[in-house]
């Protein structure tokens, strides 16, 4: 858990770090999800302080991969409050299919939301250890 954060930016740019020091991900893939959201607005908040960062699949992309960053204070992005960053890099439009699926499975169950709003480490590392690879 990160205390917090100038702006949305930076978050994004935290949470992308897991993923640019493994591999998986290049530079380009982080600009180009900051630049989605600089010309599309908000639309990668998907409820409450949630933010599901991706970017078009493969541009930037070297392996399949995400990443989680969640701030004890919301930051703005673009006028929606968000706290829990889930960076989805995806190298074509079907390999992350059912990850995601997984995933938002995770975050509408409310208990587990919940753990992951709080910062809880290994609750989180739990709920996430059990994902298809």
């Amino acid at each position: 858990m990160v205390e917090t954060v100038k702006n949305w930016e930076e978050a994004v740019r935290l949470a992308s770090l897991p993923l640019l020091k493994s591999g998986n991900i290049s530079d380009e893939y982080v600009d180009n999800m900051i630049d989605s959201v600089n010309k599309n607005g908000p639309y990668m908040v998907l409820s409450d302080y949630f933010a599901l960062m991706h970017a078009r699949p493969g541009q930037g992309v070297k392996k399949l991969g995400m990443s989680l960053l969640v701030l004890k204070h919301e930051t703005d992005l673009r006028g929606k409050p968000v706290k829990i960053f889930l960076v989805l890099a995806a190298t074509d439009n079907q390999s992350h299919l059912e990850s995601l699926q997984q995933i938002m499975g995770i975050f509408m169950d409310d208990g587990s939301y919940r753990s992951i709003l709080t910062g809880n480490r290994p609750a989180i590392v739990n709920l996430f250890d059990g994902l298809e690879k």
